[in-house]
């Protein structure tokens, strides 16, 4: 017969707890994997008739993209002299969400043009990170045949900030705004999981920081100091590493609540207006 003494059962049992906890471990490394982008997206998938929001003077365009996906974007044109708005929304909901805002910059006359990715709300196709650029550059070449490229203004929230960047550092814009940016969807993801490896299974990494430096054009972020979602000292790296002229805009004891916030708005507008004199 075989006694366990107490030192041989707990080794025992430490060596069944490690095992566990390496199987668990590369599991949970697996399953994040595989889901990464299901957490990191998150759309809407809702496609109504702009009206219904309540909005008016909306033109539904569908774009085509190069690799053949069908893009819906809403349009309305800027007053003379006025300046117009190519949005990109964050990683949640769709444009129904984002009707208050467009109403705004149509009642300050500004020009709208909201994407809706690929994979959100009327649009087809997988969500990837070069998916979204290529969309943006579809957008963007859409617009600029009915804009000048100078009265083109730039605007991101949350994770479209990271597209807005990689556009901006490639074509001619009027200028740029940001809300509540990071260096890279990387960083922020580092943050979130420090145990795991992340840089080597992110797939979608928006290296915002190394595209910034590109942006010719005057540059707006706003980021509140208790953002919980993206660390305000993402958008403090992100800005150190912009070119001159740019403005930072800290907004004392706010969240990310900040991108559906008017006072955010209108200093957009306001920055807008002072540019293009």
């Amino acid at each position: 017969m075989i006694s366990f003494t107490p030192r041989r059962f707990v080794a025992k049992l430490m060596h069944r707890l490690a095992r566990f906890v390496a199987v668990f471990c590369a599991l949970s490394v697996l399953g994040l994997y595989a889901c990464q982008r299901q957490i990191e997206y998150q759309p809407g998938h809702s496609n109504p008739d702009p009206s219904t929001l309540g909005l008016r003077g909306v033109q539904v365009e569908t774009l085509l993209t190069p690799d053949n996906q069908h893009l819906i974007l809403w349009y309305a044109k800027a007053r003379p002299g006025k300046p117009t708005v190519l949005f990109f929304q964050g990683n949640a909901g769709d444009l129904t969400d984002r009707a208050p805002r467009f109403a705004f910059y149509q009642s300050k006359g500004i020009g709208a043009a909201f994407l809706s990715y690929r994979g959100f709300g009327g649009s087809s196709g997988a969500i990837t990170e070069k998916g979204l650029i290529l969309d943006a550059r579809t957008a963007y070449d859409w617009l600029a045949t009915r804009v000048a490229p100078q009265q083109i203004v730039l605007v991101g929230e949350s994770l479209g900030t990271g597209v807005a960047v990689q556009l901006a550092a490639q074509v001619p814009v009027a200028a740029v705004a940001l809300d509540a940016p990071y260096a890279s969807t990387l960083s922020v993801a580092q943050g979130r999981f420090p145990f795991l490896p992340v840089a080597l299974l992110m797939k979608d990494q928006f290296l915002s920081i190394n595209h910034i430096a590109a942006i010719n054009a005057p540059l707006l972020i706003q980021h509140g100091t208790a953002d919980m979602v993206v660390p305000f000292t993402s958008g403090q790296t992100l800005f150190a590493a912009a070119i001159q002229p740019k403005t930072f805009i800290a907004l004392p004891d706010r969240g990310h609540e900040i991108i559906f916030a008017p006072d955010v708005w209108q200093r957009e507008v306001d920055f807008f207006t002072h540019t293009l004199k």
